[in-house]
């Protein structure tokens, strides 16, 4: 069974946002939509046989109506199903991550929530899903594609290819630029001058940070249609660089590394900075180590 592009909607102008990037989304990759709303009351509300829907109820339902007819609107040849989940939306979507091709959220919810820089629902989700989730936020540019470039971040901590994978495959069948960028810093603590390079510890770490690029990217390319690639070693911190750069791009991609054992937030500090600030739409791949996803 193909796995479905899941859009989780909780009426906020954020989450409609995250529909209308999802449809076409899932247009693009040829996908199935499939449009979710959860919420715990759920469980508690759900009627006897012959009893009417609560309040509570009607709202899920009509919800997911309304965003199945705006989706279908937005690409009438788009296959959509839609579900009212019977969960607390992070559990809800922590699920869906397992069946999943990609998760897409918006980054607020309602209510006092809205006024976070990111939701909770989705700072969550992000770091814990086993599929790869997009965050749906940024400035009218970013959010319509108008920069024709996908920003991809190269970690110099062994991430895995997926979030290689992930953005060559957004670079082709978008037919833009990639650009990936690998930031490298020269530790202050370390001496001028490196034993085994006089011209000195600067030299040696861009080297080594140009080495890590070139394998992260080279196997993925051999195998991988063509694509347009710019590849970049910038020295500074690589939340910042990335933050600055996502003003000029219509995705950023960033690995994460996950152990299903381990329940607590597993995001890093880069891949943190650009769902709380990235003028895009931003993509966390993770390599999942500790059982195979259903």
């Amino acid at each position: 069974m193909e796995r479905p592009l899941t859009v989780g909607v909780d009426g906020s102008d954020s989450g409609f946002e995250a529909l209308d990037w999802a449809v076409d989304e899932a247009a693009l990759h040829e996908r199935p939509l499939r449009i979710v709303y959860a919420s715990r009351w759920e469980r508690y509300e759900s009627p006897a046989p012959g009893q009417v829907r609560s309040a509570g109820q009607v709202v899920g339902h009509d919800l997911v109506g309304v965003a199945a007819r705006l989706a279908e609107r937005r690409n009438p040849d788009l296959k959509v199903e839609t579900e009212v989940l019977a969960d607390d939306p992070v559990h809800a979507l922590l699920r869906e991550s397992r069946t999943s091709w990609a998760l897409v959220t918006g980054s607020r919810g309602r209510g006092e929530i809205a006024n976070l820089l990111l939701g909770s629902v989705s700072l969550s989700v992000a770091a814990r899903a086993l599929c790869p989730v997009v965050i749906v936020r940024g400035d009218e540019p970013g959010l319509h594609g108008t920069h024709d470039r996908v920003l991809l971040g190269v970690a110099d901590t062994p991430g895995g290819p997926e979030a290689v994978r992930f953005a060559l495959r957004e670079a082709t069948t978008r037919d833009c630029e990639l650009h990936a960028v690998r930031a490298w810093r020269c530790p202050a603590h370390e001496t001028v001058d490196h034993p085994s390079l006089p011209d000195g510890t600067c030299i040696y770490h861009r080297a080594r940070a140009d080495t890590e690029l070139d394998e992260a990217l080279t196997g993925l390319l051999r195998d991988h249609p063509p694509v347009r690639l710019h590849r970049a070693l910038v020295e500074g911190p690589a939340h910042k660089i990335l933050v600055e750069r996502t003003a000029a791009a219509d995705l950023v991609v960033v690995g994460a590394h996950r152990h299903e054992r381990h329940l607590g937030l597993q995001l890093g500090h880069v891949a943190h900075a650009l769902l709380h600030h990235a003028l895009c739409p931003v993509a966390v791949v993770p390599r999942v180590e500790g059982s195979i996803r259903a």
